[in-house]
């Protein structure tokens, strides 16, 4: 199913036409070496994927997409159906198969692929089905693309990004999950709408888990670079905690609304790890809360978990993990956040996870 928006996907018309069409240029140098060949591989082209992989396109991030699913004829309608765009899109070669060699050399493997909750199926029994799929998916991406950085979309994010940790055998700056990014991008959105400002101008942090123990920092909020908390105390501006928290909660619904408005959440998904993408393909050292390996940061201990924590991403992936001030509240919600994911890896018996 290998087929791409080049011409010679058109048969040998197509090559012979594109021969003879351009004169070669006499004593031409090879390409640069140190010109770069970006590729993206996305697994599942469901409404997420399909959403992520669009929103990369547009930017004009890479120079080869990779499209893998386990629907032979759902993905050539998703390959074709992008392909058609070509003309109003910065040139990509568009590949899309059910064999993971498709994804060989790929710079980023971003993987949305994942069952979904049954009606009346419990969360855990989820997760296990979802970690039975990732069994077969990660290895196969680590051995085509020994060298690059996965990003695991499909929900539970942070255990299965442990769970592709362990079974890719990569480091731990190679392995991240989009965790909180979006649920921040939500948070900086209705503080921007309650002041009546630009969202970019919002600085803003949802932490830890990617669910309902996730933990806003609200101590660490700034807009247009002046810390919130404080200019409200001293203009003597009237608020309650528990107005805070209605914001938080807010955060944590806004997905479940979605869900029961639309089925699904997908453009919002997009946008954001297309921002990772971009920020991690460009070397722009932004900052992001996203899922990492957690242990020993912010006085998490214990057991080795993946939760988000803003961190600074660059063509190796993690670069760092910012130390941004906490309140004592807001470290020990986190540190629950952390217990909880936890609990939730025992019970599934992940620990002993390997690539073989």
């Amino acid at each position: 199913m290998e087929k791409s928006s080049s011409a010679s996907s058109l048969g040998p018309l197509g090559l012979d036409i594109a021969q003879s069409f351009f004169k070669p240029i006499q004593q031409a140098a090879p390409p640069s070496p140190t010109k770069r060949h970006t590729k993206i591989s996305v697994i599942g082209v469901g409404n997420v994927g399909m959403a992520i992989a669009q929103t990369i396109l547009t930017q004009g991030l890479i120079d080869e997409l990779a499209l893998v699913d386990v629907n032979p004829d759902k993905l050539r309608g998703e390959m074709l159906d992008l392909q058609h765009a070509a003309a109003f899109l910065p040139r990509t070669k568009i590949l899309a198969s059910v064999d993971y060699s498709v994804t060989a050399g790929s710079d980023l493997c971003i993987v949305t692929a994942g069952a979904r909750q049954g009606s009346g199926e419990s969360r855990l029994n989820l997760v296990q089905r979802n970690v039975k799929l990732f069994s077969c998916i990660i290895p196969q991406l680590a051995h085509s693309s020994p060298d690059s950085i996965l990003i695991i979309v499909t929900n539970p994010v942070d255990v299965l990004t442990y769970v592709a940790w362990k079974l890719s055998g990569f480091p731990p700056n190679r392995v991240i999950g989009s965790g909180t990014n979006l649920d921040s991008s939500r948070f900086r959105f209705l503080i921007a709408d309650h002041l009546d400002v630009s969202a970019q101008d919002v600085q803003a942090f949802i932490v830890g888990e990617h669910g309902d123990s996730s933990v806003a920092l609200w101590s660490s909020i700034s807009v247009g670079g002046v810390p919130i908390l404080g200019f409200l105390e001293n203009q003597q501006i009237t608020f309650t905690k528990e107005t805070l928290e209605n914001i938080h909660k807010e955060v944590i619904n806004s997905a479940y609304e979605v869900i029961s408005l639309k089925a699904c959440t997908s453009w919002a998904i997009g946008y954001s790890v297309a921002s990772l993408a971009r920020t991690i393909l460009r070397e722009q050292r932004r900052i992001h809360p996203v899922s990492i390996l957690a242990k020993g940061f912010y006085g998490i201990d214990g057991d080795e978990v993946f939760l988000s924590l803003p961190v600074q991403l660059g063509r190796s992936g993690v670069l760092g993990v910012a130390n941004v001030h906490l309140t004592d509240e807001e470290a020990q919600r986190l540190r629950d956040s952390a217990e909880i994911i936890a609990q939730v890896q025992r019970q599934l018996n992940v620990t002993n996870l390997d690539i073989s």
